[in-house]
């Protein structure tokens, strides 16, 4: 129970720091330039508004529906969703350090954090970068299908790596790393024009990914300094109770 413990507020606490300092580069680098896109979107023709949402996820979304006001409370639940996918990312990097059986340490955590911003962001967004709204996507549910297949295989790819470190388990990593690529990731079936400039879309991607590449390599080091902190005062604790006599 103390193993679980230590794990689980090592992550809530590194998640709970991680995803502040992403909210806070987000809103600096990141919210700016949907802003923009929003504008793009709102000034094209309505029927193309229908479009995209019918793309985006089956169907279109009436005047009705709920969202955020601008300011504060967009910023809120935007902080709040940050910090509990953060949270989430960093108890799924905990989970993958005791399955391994490679423990996350302040030495090792950079290496951890990488190939967490290598599987969950790079790869995926190989074949679906980031996108603004108004941008044409293909249907909601098979984007999500190849991201988390593309997620998990490449993180399993780079586990056989640091776990193995052999020919063999190297050979597996670059099948699995390839493999969703090969596949590759859903897409329209005919061009659509898109609102939303293009060198506007480029730059959203690269602050998208460099956003969470800070998140990460927060992440990973976070996590295991308070891990190695909880286990040595729990260590300490240990020690400097006194032994139980019958």
């Amino acid at each position: 129970m103390k193993l679980f413990q230590r794990i689980f507020f090592a992550a809530v606490l590194s998640g709970l720091a991680a995803g502040l300092a992403m909210s806070a580069l987000q809103q600096w680098k990141v919210a700016p330039l949907i802003l923009v896109a929003e504008a793009y979107e709102a000034a094209a023709p309505a029927h193309e508004h229908a479009d995209a949402a019918a793309r985006a996820d089956g169907h279109v979304h009436g005047p009705e529906a709920w969202a955020p006001q601008d300011g504060l409370e967009r910023t809120s639940f935007t902080v709040l969703a940050n910090l509990l996918t953060s949270i989430g990312f960093a108890l799924l990097l905990a989970a993958m350090s005791v399955l391994s059986g490679i423990g996350i340490t302040a030495r090792n955590g950079a290496l951890w954090g990488l190939g967490g911003f290598i599987a969950f962001q790079l790869a995926p967004a190989v074949g679906l970068p980031p996108e603004l709204p108004g941008m044409a996507a293909a249907e909601l549910g098979a984007r999500q299908l190849w991201w988390w297949g593309t997620a998990l295989s490449t993180g399993a790819g780079l586990l056989a790596v640091a776990k193995f470190r052999n020919s063999a388990a190297t050979g597996l990593a670059v099948l699995l790393i390839l493999a969703p690529h090969i596949i590759g990731a859903p897409q329209l079936a005919a061009e659509h024009a898109s609102a939303v400039p293009a060198l506007l879309a480029s730059g959203f991607a690269a602050a998208t990914l460099a956003t969470s590449a800070v998140f990460w390599l927060l992440s990973g080091p976070l996590l295991g300094w308070f891990s190695d902190r909880f286990a040595r005062h729990e260590a300490h604790s240990s020690r400097a109770s006194p032994a139980v006599t019958g």
